[in-house]
């Protein structure tokens, strides 16, 4: 039925894939293009930097590309929504790992990634969601993505609160260390900090 694909570069085919899910959060949430480049740009330097390569390096990649891709089954008034959530927003929000693996792991070749979207929110010290996993139980591609889209939240200026310093971030980074994050990923991203500083500073700006 689709043999016209396999005459593709299937690698082609998937990045057309990942464009065409990431335009269509992009359209509802216009944040979500700028954080999830970014995001992705970090995962893949700091994944390097620890030594993974190959197709698990842009396993990670992609998932980072992706791991806000369930805020589409997020309702406009929440995710749009300019001031602090209430708790049962904040329960709607928290939802979107589910739902995004669920849209990826309808194709068995993206159900890797979809592990990872799962994962992204969960934290070291295990009391983060869905799963409450705690420690090397979460998948490392999905503690390289919690912690870089952290950074980029951080950094961020949103409509109900002003973006953080990178110093003051860093403050906040280091201070979390063997509890929200990965004490060994943590370490590597310090000596990632200012290039990455330099780099976005920048780039924001220019957004």
């Amino acid at each position: 039925m689709l043999s016209w694909i396999y005459g593709r570069d299937l690698h082609g085919v998937y990045h057309d894939i990942i464009e065409c899910l990431t335009a269509a959060l992009e359209a509802r949430d216009p944040y979500s293009e700028e954080h999830s480049q970014r995001v992705a740009d970090m995962a893949f330097d700091l994944a390097r930097r620890i030594g993974i390569k190959g197709a698990e390096l842009e396993k990670i990649h992609i998932a980072a590309h992706l791991h806000d891709i369930g805020k589409i089954g997020v309702p406009d008034q929440i995710l749009r929504k300019p001031g602090r959530l209430l708790p049962h927003e904040r329960a709607a929000i928290q939802r979107h790992p589910e739902i995004g693996f669920n849209i990826l792991a309808k194709s068995p070749r993206l159900k890797p990634i979809a592990q990872l979207v799962l994962y992204h929110h969960e934290r070291w010290d295990g009391k983060g969601y869905p799963a409450g996993l705690k420690g090397e139980t979460i998948p490392l591609g999905s503690r390289i993505i919690a912690l870089c889209d952290a950074i980029d939240a951080m950094t961020s200026e949103r409509p109900y609160r002003p973006a953080l310093t990178w110093h003051r971030c860093w403050e906040e980074v280091a201070a979390n260390k063997a509890i929200q994050f990965d004490a060994v990923l943590v370490e590597a991203v310090e000596t990632l900090w200012t290039g990455w500083e330099n780099k976005w500073s920048l780039k924001k700006a220019a957004w």
